[in-house]
């Protein structure tokens, strides 16, 4: 049996949640997807899918067996790039991870500059709002917002980011400023599912950290969907400053009760850290991060 074929069969199958389709991206037949994919659970004495007439999903045995896969499957690559030179040379597929927004406003630019330099470079984004575990799901890089918890990921600190809340002019000329956290209750707010699935803003009061109860008139799924209802006038609403600077600077959205922010909040960008770091992702992250460094909306 290949062994190092199976795993790269398997991996396919899992992320493709199928056999049909992992066949086609592999340039299989779905019979010897198949065949690996029994070779490999008869080697392992382990069931790695569970299979039904319309879906498969993975065992917790397949679980396991997906992160190890992908670890092993991420080490060979080190080692090949180490040895034909891409240690130095960037060059592969090089995968990000980012909040829709950041990735949008930061990433997509930076990124393009990256690949306009480094021709021998692919790249595939993914941007979503939850923390994405970078070793479970494959990726090379991602930025992280927040105080980071303790994982064998490197971390390179490149800017910080606050919780502000504010609102268009026209809306604050008709329904006035509020003057303290409490005085919200009072005014049409809108809540970004996407920030916070809570309905309770955190604060900074009295030199401690209080949360507030709210109750949002509008909740929207995403970011910029909750500003752009506060652009248009409609109420008061919650981001992170990055998000909402250019309006700010533009004069279009006002932040209030800024006295009451909490401390701001570290931005870092983080990447596996193996044996060794592959070219492509050593210079990525380099260039991001002096990127990032010098932005004025996050420093």
């Amino acid at each position: 049996m290949d062994k190092l074929r199976s795993i790269q069969v398997f991996i396919a199958v899992a992320d493709c949640q199928g056999f049909a389709p992992a066949a086609r991206r592999l340039g299989m037949s779905p019979p010897a997807v198949t065949r690996y994919i029994s070779m490999l659970e008869e080697h392992l004495g382990a069931r790695l899918f569970m299979r039904t007439t319309r879906s498969i999903g993975l065992t917790d045995v397949g679980k396991r067996f997906l992160a190890d896969g992908r670890r092993i499957l991420l080490e060979l690559e080190e080692a090949e790039n180490a040895a034909v030179g891409s240690h130095s040379e960037p060059r592969g597929a090089l995968s990000i991870t980012a909040p829709v927004l950041f990735g949008r406003m930061f990433v997509t630019p930076a990124l393009g500059e990256f690949l306009n330099t480094y021709a021998h470079v692919d790249a595939r984004t993914v941007y979503v709002d939850r923390v994405v575990n970078l070793i479970d799901e494959g990726l090379d890089v991602g930025i992280r917002i927040g105080e980071l918890p303790d994982s064998s990921l490197t971390a390179v600190r490149c800017g910080k980011v606050r919780q502000v809340v504010f609102a268009a002019p026209e809306y604050i000329e008709k329904h006035g400023l509020p003057t303290h956290p409490e005085n919200l209750k009072d005014h049409a707010l809108i809540q970004s599912v996407a920030a916070a699935g809570s309905h309770a803003w955190d604060f900074q009061i009295s030199g401690a950290r209080s949360s507030v109860h709210v109750k949002p008139r509008v909740q929207m799924n995403t970011n910029d969907a909750a500003i752009e209802m506060a652009l248009r006038g409609w109420g008061l609403s919650r981001a992170l400053s990055y998000q909402v600077s250019p309006f700010i600077e533009a004069g279009q959205l006002k932040p209030v009760l800024e006295e009451f922010e909490l401390p701001s909040m570290p931005i870092h960008v983080v990447h596996q850290e193996g044996r060794m770091v592959s070219g492509k992702v050593r210079a990525f992250v380099d260039f991001m991060v002096e990127r990032l460094r010098t932005d004025k909306h996050i420093n």
